[in-house]
């Protein structure tokens, strides 16, 4: 069993997942530098097209625009913390489904000739999965993480669906739907903290207790539980069956 988390533990625990987020930041910074000596169209998903199937890889590493970056950089920092502080065991092996479900749905729905790039399809799950896992678990830190994932970013819940031009809804639904999936995957795989007791439901209990005792004590035996104090000398062993004879009629008046 596991040690229940100290302050401590939980500090360190969000620390990690900050950096862990912020190192990704800086990733996703570097490769925007580098991006005018890249191909980026042939880095990013191309609906439909065999070679597309490379951006799966490659595509949530680029971006448009410094806005575009700014825009999913702050998403992972927050988002990525409150995924990797309350399900330090869940997050690695649900960023495979988030990321790669960011392209397919991309490479399955996009228009033709359409490129699609930017890590907004791993924000996306990275919401639904903290939003599903806060409607499974429904444990203190669970839903809590679900309330602030929701107040920063509860409009992702509308930006999976056709609403603005060039914006990639088909990566958005493609990340949501992993996420949402490695959220029922993976709902077990951080142990639930210790559930609180209450004074109350210690009374509770000891009133049951107390209810059964009495009732034991009111309730009248069985005749099988009643101990036989005194058996006549001539009596048999075990219990026989008396036979009684029927009254003879009486003979009319």
């Amino acid at each position: 069993m596991d040690a229940p988390p100290t302050p401590r533990h939980d500090r360190r625990r969000v620390l990690r997942a900050f950096n862990a987020s912020l190192a990704f930041i800086l990733v996703l910074l570097v490769v925007f530098v580098a991006q005018p000596a890249l191909d980026v169209g042939a880095l990013a998903v191309a609906p439909g097209e065999l070679p597309g199937l490379l951006g799966l890889l490659t595509a949530p590493l680029l971006h448009g625009s410094p806005q575009h970056l700014g825009a999913n950089a702050s998403a992972i920092l927050i988002l990525g913390t409150l995924a990797g502080a309350v399900y330090p065991r869940a997050i690695l092996p649900a960023l495979p489904l988030m990321w790669l479900g960011s392209g397919i749905g991309a490479w399955l729905l996009g228009e033709e000739a359409s490129r699609h790039l930017g890590a907004s399809g791993v924000t996306h799950g990275l919401m639904f999965l903290l939003f599903v896992l806060g409607l499974l678990r429904r444990d203190r830190a669970s839903i809590a993480a679900g309330m602030i994932g929701f107040l920063f970013y509860g409009s992702m819940l509308l930006t999976v669906l056709p609403h603005e031009p060039g914006i990639s809804w088909q990566s958005h639904m493609g990340g949501a739907l992993g996420g949402a999936l490695a959220a029922l995957l993976l709902r077990r795989r951080d142990p639930l903290p210790p559930q609180p007791r209450y004074s109350w439901e210690d009374e509770e209990e000891a009133a049951a207790r107390q209810r059964e005792a009495d009732h034991a004590e009111l309730e009248l035996p069985t005749p099988a539980d009643v101990p036989v104090l005194w058996r006549h000398a001539d009596a048999p062993p075990h219990r026989v069956v008396v036979q009684f004879r029927p009254p003879s009629p009486r003979p009319p008046p």
